[in-house]
């Protein structure tokens, strides 16, 4: 083992290849996820619900459907259309899908090219971080933070949903790994993630006293006080102002393109994810740039 890691060390371009190969297969992992973890909050809701107001009618179809494994590894992968099970070759990121030419490999469904778009941005993303932290603990913190800030992206776009089962995990853990001041120091964490959660809390309350509508979800608070806790609160400013740009950008044109309603909402967590990201790659050099432009 050390001798791997000496090897690894001497030369960082192996690490960064073994990062990339590793963040294709995470990205294909993910692409589950972003599938199934909805899906599973959605019947554990029901069959609560059920057992809750005594819906017998309801209750048996809950147990009819806890019987049936279903979760993040069963049953296995396959195609909606034929239901045709996804073999290990059918499985490799990117080249399968290219070698299939995008079709199921039994009834030629077209499979949807954001499975190897996703496994793409996550091999990406998960290079830059090796590039950017090496081979250390804290690359593998940050790696862990942006494999969940792809999956809590790509469900907020699909269900408007950020769930718990991931967020809140990763708030305490941001409080952990700055225990030792990984990314900041522990008061800041602390604060971040409290600062992080009020702040979003109250500008929807505002907003919804003033407005009577919902601007944002509570997932977004506790995104934001996720961020909060890696980083500390000294970096929110400039998170929210980075995820405000992104959201303008991409919502306008969204807008531009699709002709969609302006009373459509659309999810800010993704903004929030995209902001989170670029904040632990570039953050300190934006935060120093930011404060010194306001400063001077």
């Amino acid at each position: 083992m050390n001798e791997i890691v000496s090897l690894l060390n001497q030369y960082p371009s192996y690490f960064n290849a073994l990062i990339l190969v590793l963040g294709l297969l995470i990205g294909s992992f993910l692409n589950v996820v972003i599938h199934r973890l909805p899906l599973m909050m959605e019947r554990q809701f029901k069959q609560e619900a059920s057992e809750y107001f005594n819906l017998e009618s309801e209750l048996e179809l809950a147990d009819t459907q806890s019987q049936l494994p279903y979760n993040l590894v069963l049953p296995r992968s396959g195609c909606p259309k034929c239901k045709h099970q996804i073999t290990a070759l059918e499985n490799i990121p990117l080249l399968s899908y290219l070698w299939l030419k995008g079709k199921c490999s039994q009834c030629n469904n077209q499979i949807s090219v954001r499975y190897p778009l996703v496994e793409l941005l996550t091999g990406l993303l998960s290079l830059v971080v090796a590039i950017k932290f090496g081979l250390s603990w804290q690359c593998l913190a940050a790696l862990i933070l942006t494999w969940s800030l792809v999956a809590l992206t790509f469900i907020d776009i699909d269900k408007m949903l950020l769930p718990d089962s991931i967020v809140l995990p990763l708030l305490w853990l941001g409080i952990l790994l700055n225990l030792n001041g990984m990314f900041t120091d522990l008061p800041s964490a602390v604060i971040g993630a409290a600062l992080g959660y009020l702040s979003l809390w109250s500008i929807y309350w505002g907003f919804k006293l003033l407005t009577g509508k919902e601007g944002m979800g509570y997932g977004d608070f506790k995104l934001f006080a996720l961020i909060g806790a890696w980083f500390g609160w000294e970096y929110l400013p400039m998170t929210i102002l980075l995820s405000s740009v992104a959201g303008a950008i991409i919502g306008i044109s969204i807008l531009a393109i699709k002709g969609q309603d302006k009373n459509i909402p659309i999810p800010f967590g993704p903004y929030l994810a995209i902001a989170a990201w670029v904040t632990l790659i570039w953050g300190e050099q934006i935060n120093q740039a930011y404060l010194s432009y306001f400063l001077s």
